[in-house]
């Protein structure tokens, strides 16, 4: 059991959402879409932060739209959280990032790729905000535990360990289902980022290409598999999306995903 955003997560309680649109395209677009999300968790019934990156540091092309940068995103961030009431999730790519984040952010995300990287592992776990740490295309469920036990030894329990699929073959990505399995018998808090889970890396023609229509699928499989937190990209016409457009839900889809969710979890006994 972790806590985040004052929420506890883990067996037995409510499934934490976290979504929103993959970065910053503009201060108005974010703040619709926070209004938005919150309305669709606060009708639900659900536990969430408005996730959202002020860069997308490990684009495919230098072309890549990447966001506004740290200082501009960190003040629409800021003004989102204050003027929306939402909690703000947003991820960090450097040591020299952590204070400026840790003064806006209710959770720091470590990104896939740095999860292995030590001192930016213990630096956010240092900060005392909760930690979604991203489990790398080239990490096992095995492995994935030595990194999440780098922010427990600094302090911090309220780390959240995300799933977002494997190295596979060429331009394609598998999610290995017993991997929950696995991390929840090591003792970690798991989340499915089910939108990430479906990209094509470099397969748009120096972009990242994705499948949408097979997110559901694999929320709901991720749900019997009995996942404690849920990550999304929602985008209200994510054909225009900057980033991740192909892999991101519309607000209707991001709606039924989480019905879907929760029933599997009310059913399994996993949340009432």
């Amino acid at each position: 059991m972790i806590s985040l955003c004052g929420k506890q997560v883990g067996e037995g309680q409510s499934l934490f959402v976290l979504a929103g649109p993959d970065v910053i395209e503009s201060e108005e677009l974010v703040l619709r879409h926070a209004r938005r999300v919150r309305e669709v968790c606060e009708r639900l019934q659900v536990p969430f932060a408005f996730k959202c990156s002020f860069d997308k540091a490990n684009r495919t092309s230098l072309k890549s739209f990447r966001g506004p940068g740290l200082k501009e995103g960190l003040r629409i961030l800021a003004r989102v959280k204050k003027e929306c009431g939402v909690a703000i999730l947003t991820d960090v790519h450097g040591l020299e990032q952590v204070d400026a984040i840790a003064e806006v952010a209710d959770i720091i995300q470590v990104p896939a790729f740095l999860c292995r990287q030590t001192d930016l592992v213990v630096a956010v776990a240092k900060t005392g905000r909760g930690v979604n740490l991203k489990k790398g295309q080239f990490v096992s469920p095995m492995d994935i535990v030595h990194s999440a036990r780098k922010a427990f030894d600094s302090g911090n329990p309220n780390v959240l360990v995300a799933e977002r699929g494997a190295s596979f073959g060429y331009r394609n990505l598998v999610v290995d289902m017993r991997g929950f399995g696995i991390m929840r018998e090591a003792g970690l808090v798991t989340c499915f980022d089910a939108t990430h889970s479906v990209q094509l890396p470099s397969a748009g023609e120096g972009e990242t290409a994705g499948e949408r229509k097979f997110v559901p699928l694999l929320a709901r499989a991720a749900a019997a598999a009995g996942i404690d937190a849920l990550f999304t990209e929602v985008h209200e016409n994510p054909d225009a999306a900057l980033c991740d457009g192909p892999c991101s839900l519309t607000f209707e889809m991001f709606e039924q995903v989480l019905k879907d969710v929760l029933a599997i979890r009310r059913a399994l006994g996993h949340q009432r």
